[in-house]
Parts: C-alpha cells; structure tokens; sequence
C-alpha cells in the first residue's frame, strides 16, 4: 500500500519518486525472520473499498487478504491499510490492523513501519526535538563517488559532498534513533517555501517494550519514518513469533501525518513550533473518535486505573514515594516480561512526586500492572491480574515495590536508571564526527568502542573505590580491546578496602545492565584466574547497541551471592570478565553497580 503523492499549496512532487520513477516511495512496509524477495516490499492490496465519505470525511481501506497460496511468498497476516483525511486538517491519518485467524502457518514478524521517502529537491532540514535537528547532507553524498562505507554500511564518511559543509562528517541513520516516549513529532523541512511535513504519533499504546524502547525516525534520504515493531537496539527477543495455527489481531497507530507551511519569507524554524503545537493537540484528542474501524475503540469503550507506587527500603525500614516511576500495563506474565512482549497493547504513564498515577484510555483485555522506578534496582509487579472493560475507573490503592536489598551499601557505581548516561563518554576519534553530537549525547557519536584501546592500550580498566569518580573514570561500555588486530575480551578490576570481613557471612553483588551484545559476563574475586568464577551470565544480549550509538538497551539484573570467606581484610579486589571477544561490538553497558555486606 503505497502513498501516490503529496502536494500541499505551491509545492507538489513532496514524496519521491523510486530510481525508475514507477511510483512514490511512501508506504507501509513488513518484513519477516526468513527472508524473501517481498520480505521488505510494501504490502501489494488486493482490494481497495471507500469506508466512509461524507462532507467532512473520507476514509479509504486498502486490504491484502492472504491463503495458501501465497505461501513461502508473503507472511500469513491479513492487512487492512487505512487512510483518514478529515475537513480542514492539513494531513492525513492512517492506522493498519494485522489480523492472523485461526489455524494459519506459523511465522516470525520481525519489523514494520510506515516509510516516507521525501523529494530531496525541497527538503533538506531535519528535525527530532528541539535540540536534535540541523541541515542534513543529500542521499547523493552517500554514494560511493562521495562517500566511504565505515565499520559497516549504514556508516559512511562523507568525503567529497556536494556542499562541502559536510566534508569529514559521518552520517549514519542510527545516530538519530530516539526513545519511544520521546517520539512524538518528527520530521522535515522545506525552507523556500517554508514547508513542513512530519509524523506525529499522538499515542504509543502499540508500540512493544515500554517507554524507553529506541526506534529509528528520521534520517537521510530525505527518509522519515514511523517504526511500530522492531528488534533494534533489543535483538530477536523483541520478534512477534507465531505458532502454527495462532491467532491474532492489532490495530497499528493511528498516525497523523502532517504538512504545514509558512508565507513566503516567514521565518522558516517556525515550522517546528507548529509542528510540537500539533502534535500536543492530536495527543490531547486521543484516542481519536472519528476512525470507521470498530477494532479501534473510543474513549467511552476504554478505561482507567490508577493508583501510588511506594518504595519500601527494607533494611532501611522506610517507605517512599516512587517519584517520578513508570507505571504501566502490559500483556500478563512474569515480572518485567512486559520488556520482552511484542504481540499486545502497552500503556504507560509516569508518576508525580508522591508516586500517584492514573493510567488513561486503556483497551479493554487483561493486563499485569508493571512498573521499575528511578533510583531503585529491578522491577515491580502486581501480581492480581487486571481485567479492563469498557468504562471501568480501577483503583488499585497504595502499591509497595521491595527493590533487592540484604543489607548495607558498601560502595556503588553509577545511579540505577537503566542508562549508562553517567559514566564516562569519551570525545571520538576527530576523523568521524557528527557535529550535531559535539556539545550533546556524545554516546551518539561513531566509532567510540575504538576509543577503549586508546584510553587503555596497555591494560585493562581499574577503579578505585572512594578515589575514582564513575563520571570520569569508568568507561561507558566494557567493550572489546583491539590487539594485534583481533579483539579480545577485557577485564575491569573494582579495588575497595573491607575494615571488617564477616567471614561466614554472605554478600550481595548487585549488577543492573543497561545493555548486553554476545557477551559473558564473569565475576571473580581477588583472583582474576579464579576458576569457576564466583559467577558467569553465559552468553546474554543482542542489543547490538554499541555498534548503533545508543546508551541502553535491554535490561539485566543480576543479584550475585559471595561467601565472606572470599573478601580479605584490607585491600580487594573484584575482576568482572567479558570474557567474548572477536568483534567490536561485543559487550555491556552497566547501569549499576552495588556491594553489600550481611545484615
């Protein structure tokens, strides 16, 4: 299903044409685990049905219907592909619903997005957030003639550009990822005639894996995306796998795509503006009440529920506020599966100060309630399942969260926000810099896993409790050390002094990760060739996040349990071993550390 063209006022031609200029390159795409030759083709429809027409709307159905036939060909999931435009509004709304019945074949739906490739001839500004946006080099530049292909394809360095202000500079689509609770509006801009066109998701309640889950959104090309399943910055446990003869159904979006323009000469950044006064108004209409789809309920068929999240400091004997916690619902299972879940609704919201929150507009089904809360370790469950329907207002009181606790703190590492953010990003390589990135999230830059072997050519990380500063001298990742042009695994050394060792006690290595690609982490103590080590994860992670410029991806929390017997009095030491080595990108993004002694 394929979006033929744009054209808003004096500007027409505002998607582009394919290569061979048979049609517009803005279309709804799905791609599966085994790869085919339509594995990532728009969707062909085989029927085509006006929904709804009237003065002050018209909505289109555009539907692939899939049998046996197709099979080996195309995935076993029926597509109703919908198009909205509404009296007065400058866009257009579209919305998909997936639909498996019983009994078809099994397969594995890896990612799907709607896909706008836009004329380069008018836009050539884009624009995340209001401090994430900036002129963008031409598709051309990427090119072989202009470009050289870096550790992997989707890096180049630009290298002979057609405006020269992008000499030396890298461009790679995963440096303009962004979470899901912060991809709300984003897009392009076209400066004479000031024009705009962006994708604004008022809502994320389709979208997998909770707020902090990163999508690609816009980048070169002029390409501007909106993803509603991936495996990036996850890997293939985020992959919606169907069974042999499951059914299953979703509705994806609405989305609102929209256009809108200034007067010749008006200040041109102004489009930005317009765009973030958009996006808050169409979240403010959700859900919305004009889609035709009676599998897209209103906001008298949903729900609400609400409640206060505390925090029970169990051997400090104290209750807090959860302050600040993400609260949500999510399909029923264990605790923190919703991080692992891709087939359901999610629907999250953010507590105040005192912890108390109310989760709105929920689709009627059965959901856990699940929540993680800055500043604490682990995760929160409630444990009664809750069943929504049509105008319920569910009040589920106070909700106490018991983070993992057995006793004092003897140091920690970091603060707990499943991020590496705090620890220590390094400057890149000057040769492969992203200017937008020089003064801000400098994870985004390319190429930093090289900059480990800089830092530390001879010998691995060491840090020293009570003298080094986690900002300055832990490194952001434990990656791989390049040597003799292989790369192979490392070892860091956390060094602290006990006053006192319990010897028949028991202690508590508390290790939160904030991303994990291939790796084996192991733990051992004041023996760095202590064998068993006090602990090994085996083989965890396929975030791939180190290679893509982001600072999180899954989480991990391990609780590590060490007999006293194994401390000294005085100096210790504990080698934590990443101990896979062959690639670059092997390796794991902490998000805290914590040494407790017995109680």
């Amino acid at each position: 299903m394929e979006v033929l063209d744009l054209i808003h006022g004096k500007v027409d031609d505002l998607v582009a044409l394919t290569k061979d200029h048979a049609r517009r390159e803005g279309k709804l795409e799905v791609s599966i685990a085994k790869q085919s030759q339509a594995a990532r083709a728009p969707p062909s429809s085989t029927s085509k049905l006006v929904i709804l027409n009237t003065e002050k709307q018209v909505e289109v159905s555009f539907t692939r219907t899939w049998n046996s036939s197709f099979i080996g060909k195309l995935p076993p999931l029926n597509i109703d592909k919908r198009f909205i435009m509404l009296r007065g509004s400058s866009g257009f709304y579209t919305y998909a619903i997936y639909e498996r019945p019983v009994g078809w074949p099994s397969f594995t739906l890896t990612n799907t997005r709607l896909a706008f490739k836009l004329n380069k001839i008018w836009f050539d500004y884009m624009a995340l957030s209001d401090s994430r946006q900036r002129d963008m080099p031409l598709p051309d530049d990427r090119s072989p003639e202009r470009s050289q292909v870096l550790a992997y394809p989707e890096a180049v360095l630009l290298t002979n550009p057609i405006e020269e202000e992008f000499k030396g500079e890298v461009d790679d689509k995963y440096q303009y990822s962004g979470e899901s609770k912060d991809i709300q509006v984003h897009g392009w801009i076209c400066k004479y005639p000031p024009t705009g066109l962006w994708q604004i998701t008022p809502n994320n309640e389709f979208r997998s894996s909770g707020p902090l889950k990163q999508y690609l959104t816009s980048h070169v090309g002029p390409t501007s995306l909106s993803v509603l399943l991936s495996t990036h910055y996850s890997g293939g446990e985020l992959m919606a796998k169907f069974e042999d003869g499951e059914p299953w159904k979703k509705v994806l979006g609405p989305l609102f795509v929209h256009v809108n323009s200034l007067p010749k000469g008006a200040d041109w950044h102004l489009l930005w503006h317009g765009a973030k006064q958009k996006m808050v108004a169409e979240a403010e209409s959700w859900p919305y009440d004009f889609p035709a789809s009676h599998d897209f309920p209103t906001s008298d068929q949903r729900a609400n529920v609400s409640g206060r999240m505390l925090v029970y400091e169990r051997y400090f004997n104290r209750n807090t506020s959860a302050t600040a916690a993400f609260v949500g619902l999510a399909a029923a299972g264990e605790v923190g599966s919703w991080q692992r879940e891709s087939k359901g609704y999610q629907f999250w919201t953010t507590a105040d100060e005192q912890g108390y929150f109310s989760i709105n507009n929920i689709r009627p089904g059965s959901y856990n309630l699940y929540a993680w809360v800055p500043g604490f370790i682990g995760d929160y469950r409630y444990d009664a399942v809750i069943n929504i329907a049509a105008g319920f207002a569910i009040e589920v009181g106070a909700l106490l969260y018991e983070p993992p606790r057995d006793g004092p703190t003897i140091w920690e590492i970091g603060f707990p926000d499943r991020s590496a953010a705090e620890f220590y990003v390094p400057d890149p390589d000057p040769k492969y810099i992203n200017r937008l990135y020089v003064n801000q999230e400098r994870f985004r830059q390319y190429g930093l896993w090289v900059r480990y072997t800089d830092l530390y050519p001879d010998r691995d990380l060491v840090y020293t409790v009570n003298i080094s500063d986690f900002q300055k001298d832990w490194f952001f990742a434990q990656v791989n050390r390049k040597i003799n042009n292989t790369y192979q695994g490392t070892t860091w050394q956390i060094r602290f002094n006990l006053d006192n060792v319990s010897r028949n006690g028991t202690y508590f290595l508390r290790l939160a990760i904030a991303s994990a690609t291939a790796s084996d982490l192991q733990v051992r103590i004041n023996d760095p060739e202590e064998n068993p080590p006090v602990f090994s994860s085996g083989e965890i992670g396929k975030d791939n996040t180190i290679a893509r410029h982001g600072i999180h991806g899954l989480y991990w929390l391990y609780n590590v349990e060490i007999e006293g017997s194994k401390f000294l009095r005085g100096n210790n030491t504990i080698f934590l071993t990443q101990a896979l080595g062959l690639s670059p990108w092997r390796g794991i993004l902490y998000d805290y550390l914590r040494l407790e002694g017995p109680p």
